[in-house]
C-alpha cells in the first residue's frame, strides 16, 4: 500500500468510524459502545477495538467500581483520524448519483476503488490524461491484466472514471471530478498515517506528488484576472531525494495545462516539504512554504486547492 491507503482501508469500515463517533464526547463501557455501534457480533467488535487500541486511536481501562467491565476513550490520536473520517464522509457525500452512507455497501466498494487505484499507481497513469485499458496494461508493470480489468471495471462502477470517445483501439477512460476530490481524503490520510504510524506507512514518493496534483489542479477556478505559470514543487526525501511536483499553466483563471517537467522560469513558485504541503491543504496554512515570483497567483493556488479538496464541498465537518 501507498502511503495514506492503510488509513483509508482502516476507515472503509463502517464500524470504525461508528466506534471514534460514538467515543467521540465521552469514555464509554464496551456493552454501550456494541449497542451505539449497532450490536456487531462480539468478536468483530473486539477485532475492531483491539486494532483501534494498538494504534492508539482508543485507549481502555477497567472501571474500579467494576473491574471486569472495559472502558473504551478516544485518544487525542483519535481524534485526528475522526477528522479524517470526517473528510473521507464529505465526499462520499458529494457521489455522483447522490449522498452514500459510510454504512452504505456503495461506500465501502467506492473507498476499496480509490485505494486500489492509489496503491496500484493507476491513478498517476489516469492522472496524465484518458487511457485505455491496453495502454494501463503498458505502463503498469506489477498487476495482471484481468487484475487491471477488474480495477477498472470497479472504479467505473464507482463513478470514479468514465468513458470517452477513442479511435477504435480500445476504449479509453478519464478520471471524474469526483475522483479528482477523492485527493482530500488521501491527503489527510497522508498525514495522518505519517504523524502517528511513521514505522508502518510508506513514505511519499515522486508518482504519489505527481499523481495528487495532476489530479487536483483541474478543479481550481481562479478569478478570471488570473494567469501565468507556476512551479509546484515538494522536496522527496527517498529514491535519491530532489523535487518532484508540475509546472502548472492558468489562463483567465483557469488551469489550462500541467506538465511533470520543472525546468523553465515560471512567473511563480511554491515549494517545501511534504509535511508542508500537506498543512497548506488540509489547512490553509502556506507559512512551511517557500514562495516567489507572482506571489498572488501562487497563493491563489494554493487556496484553491485547499478550498477545491477540502472547502466546503468535501471537507465542511473540518
Amino acid at each position: 500500500m501507498r502511503s495514506g491507503a492503510q488509513t483509508l482501508a482502516l476507515l472503509a469500515s463502517p464500524l470504525n468510524c461508528l466506534i471514534l463517533r460514538a467515543l467521540a464526547e465521552e469514555s464509554k463501557p464496551q456493552g454501550e459502545l456494541r449497542r451505539l455501534a449497532g450490536s456487531p457480533a462480539q468478536t468483530t467488535l473486539r477485532a475492531q477495538l483491539r486494532r483501534l487500541v494498538e494504534i492508539d486511536a482508543i485507549s481502555k481501562r477497567r472501571r474500579n467500581r467494576f473491574p471486569g467491565m472495559l472502558e473504551f476513550e478516544l485518544t487525542a490520536i483519535g481524534r485526528e483520524l475522526l477528522f479524517v473520517a470526517d473528510v473521507l464522509e464529505g465526499w462520499l457525500a458529494e457521489a455522483p448519483d447522490g449522498p452514500l452512507s459510510p454504512d452504505d455497501s456503495g461506500a465501502k466498494i467506492a473507498v476499496k476503488a480509490l485505494v486500489e487505484a492509489w496503491s496500484t499507481t493507476m491513478l498517476r497513469a489516469l492522472a496524465a490524461g484518458p487511457r485505455t485499458l491496453t495502454e494501463l496494461d503498458r505502463v503498469i508493470g506489477p498487476l495482471s491484466y484481468p487484475a487491471l480489468e477488474r480495477r477498472l471495471g470497479a472504479m467505473r462502477s464507482a463513478h470514479q472514471i468514465e468513458a470517452r470517445p477513442g479511435n477504435g483501439r480500445g476504449t479509453p477512460y478519464a478520471v471524474t471530478d469526483w475522483l479528482r476530490q477523492g485527493m482530500g481524503p488521501l491527503a489527510a490520510a497522508v498525514r495522518w498515517e505519517r504523524r502517528h504510524l511513521p514505522q508502518e506507512t510508506a513514505p511519499i514518493t515522486r508518482i504519489d506528488t505527481e499523481a495528487g496534483f495532476l489530479l487536483a489542479l483541474p478543479l481550481l477556478r481562479l478569478s478570471d484576472e488570473q494567469s501565468g505559470s507556476c512551479r509546484m514543487a515538494m522536496e522527496i526525501q527517498n529514491g535519491g531525494g530532489g523535487l518532484a511536483g508540475v509546472l502548472v499553466q492558468v489562463r483567465e483563471g483557469r488551469v489550462v495545462s500541467c506538465a511533470t517537467r520543472l525546468q523553465g522560469s515560471p512567473d511563480a513558485w511554491a515549494s517545501g516539504p511534504a509535511s508542508a504541503w500537506l498543512a497548506a491543504l488540509i489547512e490553509a496554512d502556506k507559512d512551511g512554504l517557500e514562495l516567489g515570483g507572482d506571489g498572488q497567483l501562487a497563493r491563489s493556488l494554493l487556496d484553491g486547492l485547499h478550498e477545491a479538496l477540502l472547502g466546503d464541498g468535501v471537507g465542511r465537518r473540518q
